[in-house]
């Protein structure tokens, strides 16, 4: 494994959002295996929220699904690195606000969400809406 993932990886263990991610797992019912990069892919989670086809916390990559396309997973993967330069738990409240100021610019939660933007919305499979003042026609 590349060095840099290696150090993502142990900062967000010291950081306990790696941790947090487990008992999250554990809770939510779902099965872990080892993934790319120093990912743990956690598959068959349990509850609708929050409704995304896939959400992560620390290095742990949650999905209510059986299978992950590998575009996702480099999506999650850069979450997983975001995790680490917020330094764990403060990337909550930091998410919800960028998720908040996306809502508010264009009325989706991802276009103009930072986090989304710089994991790349294409591999999320997330919409590139339209700010609402740039829009014609209400549309």
């Amino acid at each position: 494994m590349n060095r840099r993932f290696r150090f993502r990886r142990a900062v967000n263990y010291v950081n306990l959002s790696t941790p947090l991610g487990l008992l999250i797992a554990i809770v939510g019912g779902a099965s872990k295996v080892p993934g790319p990069n120093g990912l743990i892919l956690a598959f068959g989670y349990r509850y609708r929220f929050p409704i995304a086809g896939a959400f992560t916390v620390g290095n742990v990559v949650l999905t209510r699904r059986d299978t992950l396309d590998d575009r996702l997973v480099v999506h999650e993967g850069r979450h997983a690195t975001q995790w680490a330069w917020c330094l764990g738990l403060p990337m909550l409240p930091l998410y919800l606000l960028a998720m908040l100021g996306s809502v508010i610019v264009c009325g989706h939660q991802a276009s103009y969400n930072v986090f989304e933007r710089l994991a790349g919305l294409d591999d999320g499979g997330y919409p590139h809406q339209r700010l609402w003042w740039r829009r014609r026609g209400g549309s």
